[in-house]
């Protein structure tokens, strides 16, 4: 890392938009995105914590989605913040890399427990009598200790292959955090190489989730399609549907960022993307999984009775 850094100055983050009359507004709009994030993400966990209905594999990982999203979140959106109101919106190469690793270690995260999320549907609805078995907590722990696990040896790869590239010329990121393809874009190394990995690399450890989750789903449309009653297969789908939401949220827009070649990259398109994955799909996590799940309605009333 030191050989590389000594041709590099701080980074300038461009951010979401350069013109001074935008940073006010744009201010306000993430601050307050940031403040649902955070408070609607918390009280999910305590929903779930403070009602022992909710104390199943599902919940279980729908809780440590909850905070995995309010750390992504924090990585990210409180410098966007500072830099809204900063005249020099710099961040350092050090401080670069380090965003980019927990960027990229708790978003691999969301999507390993989006999967495993995926894995306990199928579970309850293709084996149901062997439902207790299969997610005993034991498994369902050791399913969190392998997303994290995962996903910062995926991170701590990135962020070394990263550190080795040279920067000569322009420090400027147009983008509003560190991240891979606008690090790429800005490299005076060769990047033929480094492009490769981080496309075979991003292709086993994101497409693997989300190849688990397709899996899944398959095997509980053509398990749901034999149920002879619509109120049944009604009943065995709704308590898919939140999911499936966030998960096209997610993965829709990150499929579109980082599975393009660089000489396809946008600026603008980009940001727009990002910002969907990055802040507005951990904001509306927690109404998607309330407004359409009865047993987290029920556990929030429960919180809210407990706190008056």
């Amino acid at each position: 890392m030191n050989n590389h850094s000594s041709s590099t100055s701080d980074f300038v983050l461009l951010g979401l938009s350069s013109s001074p009359w935008m940073q006010k507004p744009l201010f306000v709009i993430f601050f307050i995105m940031y403040l649902v994030t955070v408070v609607g993400n918390v009280l999910i966990i305590l929903a779930i914590r403070s009602d022992s209905r909710l104390h199943t594999p599902m919940y279980f990982f729908l809780s440590n989605l909850s905070f995995m999203d309010i750390c992504f979140t924090t990585v990210i959106v409180p410098k966007m913040l500072v830099n809204f109101l900063s005249e020099t919106k710099t961040i350092s190469y050090v401080g670069c890399l380090i965003q980019m690793y927990f960027f990229m270690a708790l978003g691999n995260t969301d999507s390993y427990l989006l999967a495993s999320m995926a894995i306990d549907r199928l579970v309850a609805i293709c084996h149901p009598l062997h439902y207790d078995v299969v997610m005993r907590p034991r498994r369902c722990l050791l399913m969190l200790l392998g997303s994290c696990t995962i996903s910062h040896l995926h991170a701590l790869f990135r962020v070394l292959l990263m550190s080795r590239l040279s920067f000569c010329a322009s420090h400027v990121i147009k983008h509003f955090f560190c991240d891979t393809q606008p690090l790429l874009k800005l490299s005076c190394s060769d990047t033929s190489s480094s492009q490769i990995v981080v496309m075979t690399e991003t292709l086993a450890v994101i497409v693997t989730p989300f190849l688990c989750i397709l899996f899944s789903y398959l095997r509980i449309i053509v398990t749901v399609l034999r149920i002879p009653s619509a109120a049944g297969k009604w009943k065995a789908f709704s308590t898919c549907g939140s999911h499936l939401t966030v998960v096209a949220l997610f993965y829709g827009s990150v499929i579109y960022v980082y599975f393009r070649p660089l000489s396809m990259y946008s600026v603008v398109k980009d940001r727009v993307a990002t910002v969907m994955y990055t802040v507005v799909t951990p904001m509306l996590n927690p109404f998607i999984y309330s407004l359409r799940n009865r047993d987290m309605k029920r556990g929030l009333r429960k919180l809210m009775d407990r706190v008056h």
